[in-house]
């Protein structure tokens, strides 16, 4: 799957949890906060994972074990797809599925280049 800007957006929507029937699953962005459902995010796992893998291999666990998020604007081929609020919300897609992690927690963020953390995909 392309990793685009809207191909983001159009996952986020879809994997939105718009009741509160106990499939809903808070995710802490890095500034806003996502209410997802657990079940339409298994249901697009192999499409976040591809869009995640897309991003530099610094952020895969087995091969650079995480990066800053300021270098998320950039794909694995040097080509910029997404600002900021594109990049928290694959991110976010991510660690709804536990397939992302901080590398730090949040506390610790503030020592990190430009306040941002580090990220991981696990393997």
């Amino acid at each position: 799957m392309k990793l685009t800007a809207q191909a983001v957006h159009d996952l986020a929507v879809k994997c939105a949890n718009v009741g509160d029937d106990g499939d809903a699953v808070k995710v802490e962005g890095i500034v806003r906060n996502y209410l997802l459902s657990k079940s339409r995010l298994e249901e697009h796992r192999d499409e976040i994972v591809a869009m995640l893998h897309e991003l530099p291999e610094q952020f895969q666990e087995s091969k650079g074990g995480g990066w800053s998020f300021l270098s998320a604007a950039f794909d694995k081929h040097g080509d910029h797809w997404g600002e900021h609020p594109s990049m928290e919300m694959l991110f976010a897609l991510g660690l709804g599925l536990g397939k992302v992690a901080y590398v730090m927690p949040r506390e610790m963020w503030r020592i990190l280049p430009g306040g941002m953390p580090y990220l991981v995909i696990k393997d």
